[in-house]
């Protein structure tokens, strides 16, 4: 057999395979309407209206957040460069608000107060909040939006569009960072005290191992992911949804790679530790811990408790 009638064959097979796929999914697709048309015992005594009532009340089903947020992922992937960069920007100066507030609520308090972390991390949420619903480029959202349309179509070109986004995003949410603690360093436009706080705030951060920022960054990353699955079935609530388990990163001394590095640049800018360090040592770990536990657990665990379904 030549070149061309073995192509000609793999490519008669794949479109062979695509149909067949396709007409699985259409099936499902029809097996799941009759089964939401058919009214279970108890609907049966139930009136039109009351039957409307019962539709309009159910959740969204793990299929159906699947699929937003595979849409979400495939329109961020369309997006030029440039949008992205900028996007990403805004995201870093944006999450250095939780820093922000942090300083403000211990520089109050003071740092003897018994019930200070529990308050203070409260203030870590309001980057998160405002990042999330000003719908900015935050690098561990993408850890499952972007992820999951590589997921049902692992091509090369998804991997590199994946990367692609990936790259930028991150690049630009520490430049956002990175400028966001020069101004707080270096631009006088912070109280003592308040800077004082968030250098106290840094310095903790820093006193972690490499093994420990990893460790602790794997359960931000699942939270993250989890949030992201948890807006679309929200419904008015985004904000309390967001508050609950950005605060628990915080509370429970995780670390997420975004809003650490603007702690651990305002140590570089301070000049209490050099950029190769805060590269190498403090933001590399967080960074794959981030995406072990978005990507690599909560990611994978989504997509397969809806692959049958597809």
């Amino acid at each position: 057999m030549s070149d061309r009638e073995a192509n000609q064959d793999d490519s008669s097979k794949k479109k062979a395979k695509e149909a067949a796929d396709e007409q699985e999914s259409r099936a499902k697709a029809e097996d799941r309407e009759t089964r939401e048309q058919t009214p279970t015992s108890s609907e049966k005594s139930l009136t039109p209206k009351e039957r409307d009532t019962v539709a309009e009340h159910g959740g969204l089903t793990s299929l159906t957040l699947y699929s937003i947020i595979h849409r979400e992922g495939e329109e961020e992937l369309q997006r030029p460069i440039i949008s992205l960069w900028w996007s990403g920007v805004a995201a870093g100066i944006g999450i250095s608000t939780s820093v922000l507030v942090e300083g403000i609520i211990r520089s109050n308090l003071g740092s003897t107060h018994p019930y200070l972390t529990l308050i203070e991390s409260l203030g870590y949420s309001s980057g998160f909040v405002l990042v999330i619903l000003c719908r900015l480029q935050l690098f561990t959202e993408n850890t499952i939006t972007v992820v999951l349309p590589v997921l049902a179509q692992p091509t090369r070109n998804q991997f590199y569009r994946t990367g692609r986004l990936w790259g930028i995003v991150l690049a630009a949410n520490l430049f956002g960072t990175f400028v966001t603690a020069a101004i707080g360093v270096h631009g006088g436009i912070l109280t003592v005290e308040t800077l004082t706080a968030i250098l106290d705030i840094s310095r903790h951060l820093a006193t972690l191992t490499p093994a420990e920022t990893l460790l602790r960054g794997i359960p931000s990353g699942f939270f993250i992911a989890a949030l992201v699955w948890m807006l679309p079935s929200a419904k008015r609530s985004e904000v309390l949804v967001i508050v609950m388990f950005t605060w628990l990163i915080a509370a429970g001394g995780f670390t997420h790679v975004i809003a650490g590095s603007n702690e651990i640049f305002t140590l570089v800018l301070n000049g209490e530790m050099n950029f190769f360090t805060a590269l190498i040592y403090h933001i590399s770990p967080v960074l794959i811990g981030n995406i072990i536990g978005g990507t690599g657990l909560f990611a994978m665990l989504a997509y397969g408790q809806v692959h049958e379904e597809m």
